[in-house]
């Protein structure tokens, strides 16, 4: 117990119990992981210290940068702001697709950590002049703990708190995250519910259930399919996460469809049809998804937004830039009618 106190990024879990003969139970997500003395749970993130649980990853940050919030992605949240971003290492999900491995692959080494505090990271996102912070790039329910102690300080500076994620997280972790600032939550749906069970080693209908808890938490909500040629590219697929969505967020949350491009475990696998992405898009409309987008496809007008009622254009994209904004106190100006934005855009 002694030596780890050494390493600021060792610290002890939110959430876990204690079983029988030194054994903890996780609670950060719904893994659930039995954890022996000594060992690690699947993420390798958690290890049971004399039967305690430590998160390894506490402030440990493998990537930063100011990113534009349309990379995460979110349309509907502070369009044309900026949120300083930040990962850590490893992930709970077995994803053969990962686009962002050379992180969540490889597990956390304490003696090797990064360590950025809580206040260092504030001054950072201030400094940079951005209006939030986003825990991205590996799965930010690693990050759970520094989280908690992170968001209530941004948001005392009046920015904004999101996660980008597999949405895998325990109830309790989710009411935790609200409680302490957590604002908006890019959830991906990796597809049905066979391709969570063979890819993702996961439940998708948790993942809906927390789509579900977190609008009923107040949060803002986008949703994200990165479409993988062969694996999750059935109308069937499709039409499945469009009429869950509806029924777990309302019609109007948004939903993008992404293009995949070759990476991690498949590498001979061919990029994503355009095609096969504007298809999805016509499924999702057709199953009463207001604001349908498709992505990792610069200068496609799907990467625009438009009215629901009149459809107009309000926001015109390129890649993440934002090349037109008319959206004026929340209303279409040509119509009136009410669009769910999140913030307005200041030039």
């Amino acid at each position: 117990m002694k030596a780890v106190q050494n390493y600021p990024t060792v610290r002890r879990s939110r959430f876990f119990e204690n079983l029988s003969d030194g054994l903890v139970r996780c609670g950060t997500c719904e893994r659930r992981c039995t954890i022996s003395n000594g060992q690690e749970g699947f993420c390798k993130t958690r290890r049971n210290i004399d039967g305690h649980l430590f998160t390894l990853v506490y402030g440990d940050i493998s990537s930063i940068s100011a990113n534009p919030i349309e990379k995460k992605p979110f349309f509907h949240f502070w369009p044309g702001s900026y949120a300083l971003t930040v990962g850590t290492w490893g992930c709970n999900f077995s994803c053969p697709w990962c686009q962002n491995w050379e992180i969540s692959k490889y597990n956390p080494n304490s003696e090797k950590a990064n360590y950025i505090a809580p206040e260092k990271l504030i001054r950072m996102a201030l400094e940079e002049k951005c209006q939030g912070v986003s825990i991205s790039f590996n799965e930010p329910t690693l990050l759970l703990e520094y989280s908690l102690d992170v968001f209530p300080l941004i948001r005392s500076k009046g920015l904004y708190n999101t996660y980008v994620s597999n949405g895998y997280m325990t109830l309790e972790a989710l009411k935790a995250l609200r409680d302490a600032g957590m604002d908006a939550i890019k959830f991906d749906v990796k597809g049905g519910r066979e391709t969570y069970k063979e890819y993702c080693g996961a439940e998708v209908d948790i993942v809906w259930r927390n789509i579900a808890e977190s609008k009923k938490l107040g949060m803002h909500v986008e949703v994200v399919t990165l479409i993988v040629p062969g694996l999750n590219d059935s109308d069937d697929q499709i039409r499945e996460i469009s009429r869950r969505l509806a029924e777990s967020a309302g019609s109007e949350t948004p939903l993008h469809f992404t293009r995949f491009h070759p990476s991690y475990k498949m590498t001979n696998q061919a990029s994503t049809p355009i095609g096969t992405l504007e298809r999805a898009h016509q499924i999702a409309k057709s199953e009463g998804i207001l604001y349908v987008y498709i992505g990792n496809v610069p200068g496609h007008r799907l990467e625009n937004t438009y009215c629901h009622n009149c459809g107009a254009l309000l926001i015109q994209r390129y890649g993440f830039d934002m090349a037109h904004y008319s959206i004026s106190k929340g209303q279409c100006p040509k119509c009136g009618q009410t669009i769910p934005i999140v913030g307005s855009y200041t030039e």
